[in-house]
């Protein structure tokens, strides 16, 4: 639309923008309705990771040596790896539950969808998707560590 017309008014007394709301608003209620079904299954889903990261790191694969309390694995690049994966899994969780929180109490307003929802939106499933990838290694590298065998006290 020409700058110029953005002001005009129609027969109806309706401003383009005033016009486009009030023939839209059905497709704003449904955008609205779809955006929170989402932001709640994904905060779930993050909720559940970062418990189960949460768990992992407090229970080491090895254990740890009961005379100095320092992992049996520290050592391990193996260990390194979970280690580093526990902490980026629950990083990227605890931040994906934050965004999808924010979408949750959004004031859904016909401005937020053009930018501020769509952006909240693709950055956290971006850290949903990190913390998911970075929990699938951190699974793998535990079951890894857990196959080593406990260092015998003598």
């Amino acid at each position: 639309m020409p700058p110029e017309q953005i002001e005009s008014i129609n027969s109806e007394n309706f401003t383009a923008q005033e016009l486009f709301s009030k023939e839209h608003e059905k497709l704003r209620e449904k955008g609205e309705e779809w955006m929170k079904k989402t932001a709640e299954s994904c905060m779930l889903i993050s909720t559940v990771i970062a418990t189960g990261v949460f768990t992992a790191a407090t229970s080491l694969p090895g254990g740890t040596n009961d005379d100095t309390g320092k992992p049996n694995y520290l050592s391990k690049t193996s260990f390194l790896v979970f280690a580093i994966s526990d902490a980026l899994a629950l990083v990227s969780s605890s931040t994906a539950i934050l965004i999808f929180l924010s979408i949750l109490v959004s004031r859904y307003r016909e401005y937020d969808f053009y930018k501020s929802l769509p952006l909240k939106l693709v950055f956290g499933l971006i850290t949903l998707f990190i913390s998911i990838a970075s929990m699938m290694i951190l699974y793998i590298q535990a079951s890894i560590g857990g196959s080593y065998q406990r260092p015998v006290k003598t």
